[in-house]
């Protein structure tokens, strides 16, 4: 089992939780997701990035805002892409790694994108060539939809 932190008010935004209600006489707040409802929604987005992960299961914690994964993933990449696929949304602060890999392999370095960054700003950081930037960009895909789309808080997969 892993723990990893993330910054809980960055990330995509797939449900709304804590957000104050505009109230009038003619519109209802809006009702907070259950736990169960958010962990179905952080399942779909791990399910929607490709990765080949049997037996996943998602759960949720709306106390602590924390994601547990388990089930048996086919590589390390697909272990590494299921947990930043569910750490980079807003709401999640820890993700719980208990998903076993098949064929275990070492683990990918990841950075956190900061003010200014870049992929190629990155690569040139992480592998010494800003060109290389392509590589950090096929790692995180369908997460990254273009290498100019990254945010800061981001974490992404940098692989060897």
């Amino acid at each position: 089992m892993s723990v990893f932190s993330f910054a809980k008010e960055i990330g995509d935004k797939l449900f709304n939780r804590n957000k104050p209600a505009a109230q009038t006489e003619q519109a209802a707040p809006a009702a907070e997701p259950t736990a169960q409802e958010i962990a179905n929604l952080l399942l779909a987005r791990i399910q929607a990035q490709n990765v080949n992960i049997s037996g996943l299961v998602v759960n949720y914690n709306s106390d602590t805002d924390t994601a547990t994964l388990s089930g048996v993933a086919e590589t390390q990449a697909d272990r590494e892409r299921a947990r930043l696929a569910v750490g980079n949304v807003q709401h999640v602060a820890t993700v719980v790694d208990e998903i076993e890999v098949k064929e275990p392999a070492a683990e990918s370095r990841f950075y956190t994108v900061k003010s200014g960054d870049t992929l190629s700003k990155i690569a040139k950081e992480m592998y010494g060539n800003a060109n290389d930037y392509m590589k950090i960009f096929d790692a995180n895909k369908p997460m990254l939809s273009h290498p100019d789309k990254i945010y800061v808080g981001q974490v992404l997969r940098i692989p060897e």
